[in-house]
């Protein structure tokens, strides 16, 4: 017999219609992607939409076929040999039984080596020994995400709309630290609503019931739904269920359409991926003294252990807590006491910065974590800062956001001097009579979430209702946190409804009265800390500093230098005091760029 690579093409794909190559059947005039529509379907795809689903293969990755030509190549195949046999027979062959669930990985490379060496006799021609079905799937699999394609899904389901992929995937029994398992795991599950692989329902794509199927998990009808896919034949049964359909030849010509389908411009950047409540591991540390601390567990790698700030929860880190686990971090984000689903004693004296310092080496000790990085905002800074300062064989590295590092001076009690003159700390003497503060803030906990978390967006301004200007300077003189402001507050244009009412549900269970707490130990703090006078921080630190915050002022930074050697700095101009949330994606390049750095490059930069 003759090498397979003299062949010509033509006498090996041209048979049959069924084996011709899927990159050229889905241009074909005359394929069935382009029948003509009833009058029903046609009034059905004008419908609102309500999800948009996407194929994984040729859609929100590079087509494997890609991967496929290019080891045809290095082994001096002709043409479109391999992907002829994966047609060949179908839909009872090795590969649509891959697909279907019923063989694994390592019972498809060995059928389909069998299937290759029929179609080659067949047609009087020699499989080259150096074939691999094995190597031949690995390069396939090797296909890059289209950045593009991942943006517009971040935007439609920041516009309210549901997201699904729906693929034709497989059962991988010889996965050794494979990145399509990673890719399924991270960014294809916390980027959709649902995840559809064909290998786990029994059905594959264009079989009609996976369609059917689909619907049924969105809970959507087919002309509310969108599907985009990059071969022809998989659209057929969705356009004639009702679905609005997208072939996916060219990326930016495919998402002009989408647009125009959804109303949805998927071109604008989108804030970055933010986890779900529900979506997310939750756990609870029983520690001494009967404190629980509960925290979100994500991802794996060196930890982060991410601090929050007054009034917030671990559910201010949602964006950060994809982006760095999917950086290859492990994230543990912490209700701190007082917070949430943590502990919340009534007395002021659990809340000195020592006890909650406790808190997280204790939770370290109970995980096994003997050194952690720790990044915190607004209070978290302060007990990052004393973590670095006071268990320094502890912390790998430490990062804050806005709160500067405040080197303790031994000779002077910051409490009298707040008392002297407390400028734009006077909300925090507001805070010190147990009792008033909480009135105030817990009366209309949604009209208070409202009134704090403001961004620096034009919109989110508010007028005073007074004549007396609302600053955290002068809250004594207006007779509380919250008066002067105006009634009905819109919601920030940085929160959405459900991120408002997750706070309202956090608080309602929690209360002000620990996070409160927190102030009234300001000289049950500084008797802690003098004992580290003079002391350094030499741990690998990063200071996140932002523009319009005018408490946490950048200026109030300045000294940092001189008592952190190792000091990176980031500064995020346009961002008041809410930065993780108002500027998250630039949040998040600051810190896994700093990470990265800080472990070697040992960690990847994430796409999101």
């Amino acid at each position: 017999m003759v090498p397979i690579y003299r062949k010509t093409l033509a006498n090996i794909v041209v048979k049959s219609w069924f084996r011709f190559p899927i990159t050229h059947r889905q241009s074909c005039d005359f394929f069935p992607v382009s029948c003509k529509l009833s009058a029903a379907a046609k009034m059905m795809s004008s419908h609102v939409k309500k999800a948009v689903v996407f194929d994984m293969g040729g859609v929100i990755v590079e087509q494997p076929q890609i991967g496929l030509k290019r080891y045809t190549e290095s082994l001096g195949f002709p043409g479109f040999f391999l992907e002829s046999v994966m047609i060949r027979g179908r839909p009872d062959n090795s590969f649509c039984r891959l697909e279907r669930g019923e063989l694994s990985t390592s019972q498809f490379f060995k059928k389909f080596e069998d299937e290759c060496q029929e179609a080659a006799k067949a047609e009087g021609l020699t499989i080259p020994s150096s074939f691999s079905a094995e190597s031949m799937w690995r390069e396939m699999m090797g296909a890059k995400p289209v950045p593009s394609m991942l943006k517009a899904v971040a935007t439609l389901k920041q516009a309210g709309l549901k997201t699904c992929v729906l693929t034709n995937n497989f059962i991988d029994d010889m996965a050794r630290n494979s990145h399509h398992a990673q890719f399924m795991a991270t960014t294809l599950r916390n980027s959709f609503d649902e995840v559809i692989e064909s290998c786990r329902v029994g059905l594959r794509k264009p079989d009609p019931e996976i369609f059917k199927l689909t619907c049924e998990k969105l809970q959507v009808k087919p002309s509310e739904a969108v599907f985009l896919d990059d071969i022809g034949q998989n659209l057929k049964p969705a356009k004639e269920l009702g679905f609005h359909t997208i072939l996916v030849r060219d990326v930016d010509k495919a998402l002009t359409e989408l647009k125009e389908a959804t109303g949805v411009d998927v071109f604008i950047e989108p804030r970055p991926i933010a986890v779900q409540p529900n979506k997310v591991v939750h756990c609870n540390a029983q520690l001494k003294k009967g404190i629980r601390i509960h925290y979100v567990d994500y991802g794996t790698g060196p930890p982060v252990i991410l601090c929050h700030g007054w009034p917030e929860s671990w559910y201010s880190w949602r964006y950060q807590i994809p982006a760095l686990g999917h950086a290859g971090y492990r994230v543990i984000a912490l209700d701190q006491r007082g917070y949430g689903d943590s502990s919340n004693p009534p007395e002021i004296e659990a809340y000195t910065q020592e006890n909650i310092c406790k808190d997280v080496v204790e939770l370290m000790d109970m995980l096994g974590i003997p050194q952690a990085t720790v990044v915190g905002h607004d209070w978290g800074g302060a007990v990052v800062w004393n973590l670095a300062l006071m268990y320094p064989e502890r912390i790998r590295a430490v990062a804050g956001l806005n709160t500067p590092f405040f080197p303790v001076n031994p000779k002077s009690n910051p409490w009298h001097t707040m008392q002297e003159n407390p400028g734009r700390f006077d909300y925090q003497m507001y805070f010190q009579t147990p009792g008033v503060a909480e009135a105030e803030l817990e009366a209309d906990l949604e009209q208070a979430f409202k009134i704090m978390f403001r961004s620096s967006d034009p919109k989110d301004r508010l007028k005073s209702t007074s004549n007396i200007k609302v600053t955290t300077s002068n809250v004594r003189e207006r007779g509380g946190f919250l008066v002067g402001s105006p009634e009905n507050v819109p919601r920030s244009v940085m929160l959405t409804e459900e991120d408002l009412q997750y706070y309202v549900q956090q608080y309602k269970k929690s209360g002000f009265r620990g996070p409160l707490n927190w102030y009234r130990n300001v000289e049950a703090n500084w008797n802690w800390t003098k004992k580290a006078a003079g002391r350094k921080i030499y741990a690998p630190s990063l200071m996140i500093t932002a523009g319009k915050d005018v408490v946490l002022t950048p200026e109030s930074s300045n000294h940092m230098e001189k008592w952190i050697p190792n000091l990176t700095r980031g500064h995020i101009e346009e961002c008041q005091h809410w930065t993780q949330v108002e500027r998250p994606k630039e949040v998040n390049e600051i810190l896994i760029k700093w990470l990265n750095d800080v472990h070697k490059g040992g960690s990847n930069q994430s796409n999101l």
